[in-house]
């Protein structure tokens, strides 16, 4: 003889073993994925990070910020073990920054070997830069020239050499383009004249 209710409670318990059942393989699989994603996650290069950046979706939109990825550009070339390959494409995109004018300055080919050569020179130095940054965005000047508004403002590195530090500083001169966009127009090692202004 069945007592009542004794099947509905046996029922309960078989749904709810079930339940914890379902509950817990979900997790585990969850769990599992995650895992599975952390280990295939693989780490970038520097050199890798920069390439990836999409400067028609996401260009930097101050000259500071242009600026500022220039440097960031300049410590990954000078700092970073690259191929020949990896400094030319680093290089290339290098040149998306830069004004249409500063481009048509130079062939490609000429700014590579040019660029490959500095490289050379700057590890055969054993310099390395070891901190950089750009000027306040208080210290930005903005002007007109040639009917384009222009930016000036400068980017300093701190380089290591074999006798200490030393600090290199550069003005440079931005150009908004025809989409809105700061782009280097040119720069140049400030001088010891101009560091006393």
């Amino acid at each position: 003889m069945n007592k009542p209710g004794f099947k509905g409670t046996k029922g309960l318990i078989i749904i709810i073993v079930l339940l914890v059942l379902i509950v817990g393989y979900f997790y585990y699989l969850s769990n599992r994925s995650s895992q599975l994603k952390e280990s295939e996650a693989v780490s970038l290069t520097p050199a890798q990070e920069l390439l990836l950046n999409n400067y028609e979706i996401n260009y930097p939109p101050t000259p500071k910020e242009v600026v500022k990825t220039y440097l960031e550009f300049t410590k990954v070339l000078h700092n970073e073990p690259l191929s020949d390959e990896e400094v030319e494409q680093v290089g290339i995109k290098l040149q998306e920054l830069f004004d249409a004018e500063l481009i048509a300055n130079k062939s490609r080919d000429a700014y590579i070997t040019d660029l490959k050569s500095e490289l050379m020179t700057f590890r055969d130095n054993n310099y390395s830069i070891v901190n950089m940054y750009t000027s306040a965005s208080t210290d930005v000047e903005t002007f007109e020239m040639d009917g384009y508004k222009c930016a000036k403002l400068y980017g300093t590195f701190d380089v290591r050499t074999s006798s200490g530090t030393k600090v290199l500083r550069e003005v440079f001169i931005l150009r908004k383009d025809e989409a809105g966009h700061w782009k280097i127009y040119g720069f140049v090692p400030v001088t010891d004249e101009e560091e006393g202004q």
